[in-house]
């Protein structure tokens, strides 16, 4: 499905369903992910009766743009331009398919899962329920040591070298994929203070979040220091009226690595433990 956020941006927003759905879930990437490598993981969720649809990020995949000196963005305009436009974009393909009625779920992978929780806390009237996968915090007091020594440097020094370059070559340095300058001071303001603002957007998000209160279901992997625990309990801390199911798995039960990105390619493991 072809959508255009309100300032002119077009992206595809994915959408996988099964004949008879349950329930509707808008899914939010990785930093740096294209909505395409998250199709086993659709087809599996789809395969237990939820219709899903994968939002794509500015910059990456079927996006009309790429991050350059000359193109930039922040979270601002993925919270507020592009969230809204696969919002949107999931309503109409229900109405399509005479599924209005469905529960609406949120949700993401890492990054993905911040802006859900983020988004939801600023418009509560699409969605209910949220799922979070290897997702938390990147607040450095959140991590365990030895991983918080050494993160202040990180958050510092990758905005700089997004500044310097005119975006973060993240392909080149093993961290996310070609980001937006604005974008990776965003984030890293959110690793550094341990609370969600977004540059030009006139909303407190920690606020709408403290007012949002979701059904989460989410799941951690157990060798994933990308997103510990403690970085998830630290971003659910935010939403204290929330209720909360999460579960940890380990690589016997995701046959595959239990790291930030392995359960991708075998996600049935995963898809169970967010329906069951």
């Amino acid at each position: 499905m072809a959508l255009q956020s309100q300032d002119g941006h077009l992206h595809q927003l994915r959408a996988c369903l099964p004949p008879e759905p349950t329930a509707a879930l808008l899914w939010l990437p990785a930093l740096g992910v294209a909505a395409r490598h998250y199709q086993p993981f659709a087809e599996s969720l789809a395969a237990r009766g939820i219709a899903v649809f994968v939002h794509e990020w500015r910059g990456h995949g079927s996006s009309s743009l790429r991050a350059s000196r000359r193109h930039d963005w922040g979270y601002r305009e993925l919270l507020e331009f592009d969230l809204s436009a696969s919002e949107s974009g999931v309503r109409q393909a229900l109405v399509d398919s005479g599924n209005t009625e469905l529960p609406c779920i949120i949700g993401g992978h890492s990054l993905g899962g911040q802006l859900a929780s983020c988004r939801l806390g600023m418009a509560p009237g699409f969605a209910s329920r949220l799922w979070l996968v290897a997702s938390g915090a990147p607040y450095w007091r959140a991590f365990p040591t030895p991983a918080r020594y050494w993160l202040p440097l990180a958050y510092r020094f990758l905005p700089w070298l997004a500044d310097r370059c005119g975006a973060l070559p993240g392909r080149r340095i093993g961290f996310g994929g070609t980001e937006a300058r604005r974008l990776i001071a965003d984030w890293a303001r959110s690793a550094l203070s341990g609370r969600y603002r977004a540059d030009g957007l006139d909303v407190d998000l920690d606020a709408a979040m403290v007012r949002s209160a979701p059904r989460v279901r989410a799941v951690t992997l157990a060798d994933d220091w990308l997103a510990p625990e403690s970085s998830l309990r630290f971003l659910l801390s935010k939403m204290p009226r929330a209720t909360v199911s999460t579960t940890m798995l380990d690589s016997r039960a995701l046959d595959a690595r239990a790291d930030h990105f392995h359960w991708m390619k075998r996600p049935d493991a995963i898809a169970k433990a967010l329906t069951n």
